[in-house]
């Protein structure tokens, strides 16, 4: 094991994200009980250019009015790109009228490091201007050939920072690709595979070199849940902690994917039992069902059982 060791500086439990509209308020409170690990209310995509100012304030009021924390949900804004007029005041109105009530800030379209960099500078010297005593944390999408050309330069140096996840923005990324599909996370027929294997596996990598969260993104068929329990399957097959929701029917079948089922918990205890009983006899090795283990089962078994504890313990 190498002496270089990036740990993860927040953990949550996020399973599934639910994306919601800022300028669709009636939408808000449904997402609140909605049973979602994490809801981002945007700013950005899912907000036409004349609904961005009302949007914002629609946003903030939400923040402010909803006891997010008190149905165990983790809220998150994803405010406008670097490249337009918007982002500045989203950061700076979040900030200073609803703060405290913030967990993270998503920034999309993530291509350097820099876009990073920029939006923490303005959080450090709005939070010390507010007085505030919560760190907001950043989250960023990955979804231009830019932004996965240089993902392992965002997770590195992010690490150090507020970075806590990377997202896969999957339309958006096919865009930058000029990949040919207009499909929205599903299996493209032309391709023999998953056309995004390659690119979640890679931001996934990043990620976990560096103690962050990989998240995948949107699937947007809401009419195929198989289809979208397969994407979410192959993502967390992938080491993925969750995937995007982009309603309210999708939640369910997210959290089921990522949350480790009994049979896998219960074996993964098991696992740990039995090399300790090894251990306690100095060997390094053990045998269970059958089958040969050693400490790099025991690793595995304590990512079942880690994940299975926080899912256990956000729930309470």
């Amino acid at each position: 094991m190498s002496h270089t060791l990036y740990e993860a500086s927040v953990v949550r439990v996020q399973r599934c994200e639910l994306a919601v509209p800022g300028s669709n308020p009636a939408m808000f409170e449904k997402a609140l009980k909605s049973g979602a690990d994490f809801v981002f209310l945007d700013l950005e995509d899912a907000v036409a250019p004349d609904d961005k100012i009302r949007a914002r304030r629609n946003v903030v009021e939400a923040l402010n009015d909803l006891d997010w924390k008190g149905h165990g949900v983790t809220v998150s804004v994803r405010v406008n790109g670097l490249d337009t007029q918007f982002m500045v005041r989203d950061v700076v109105d979040l900030v200073e009228q609803a703060g405290s009530r913030l967990d993270t800030i998503l920034i999309p379209k993530v291509g350097v490091y820099a876009d990073v960099y920029m939006v923490e500078a303005m959080l450090s010297q709005l939070e010390m201007q507010q007085g505030l005593r919560n760190r907001i944390g950043i989250e960023a999408l990955i979804e231009t050939a830019l932004g996965m050309a240089n993902v392992e330069d965002i997770a590195r140096h992010g690490a150090s920072g507020r970075l806590e996840a990377l997202h896969f923005g999957v339309a958006d990324y096919a865009a930058s690709n000029r990949a040919r599909t207009t499909n929205i996370g599903g299996l493209n027929p032309d391709y023999p595979g998953d056309q995004w294997h390659a690119a979640i596996s890679r931001m996934t990598v990043a990620c976990r070199a560096y103690g962050l969260r990989p998240i995948d993104g949107p699937f947007g068929d809401i009419q195929d849940p198989d289809g979208y329990q397969a994407a979410a399957r192959r993502a967390a097959a992938l080491g993925c902690e969750g995937k995007w929701a982009i309603h309210p029917t999708q939640i369910a079948l997210a959290k089921e994917v990522f949350t480790p089922p009994a049979a896998e918990i219960e074996k993964a205890r098991r696992i740990l039992a039995a090399l300790a009983e090894a251990a306690a006899q100095g060997k390094g090795a053990a045998a269970l069902d059958g089958r040969m283990i050693d400490a790099a089962s025991a690793r595995m078994a304590n990512n079942v059982v880690q994940a299975a504890e926080a899912i256990a313990a956000g729930s309470q």
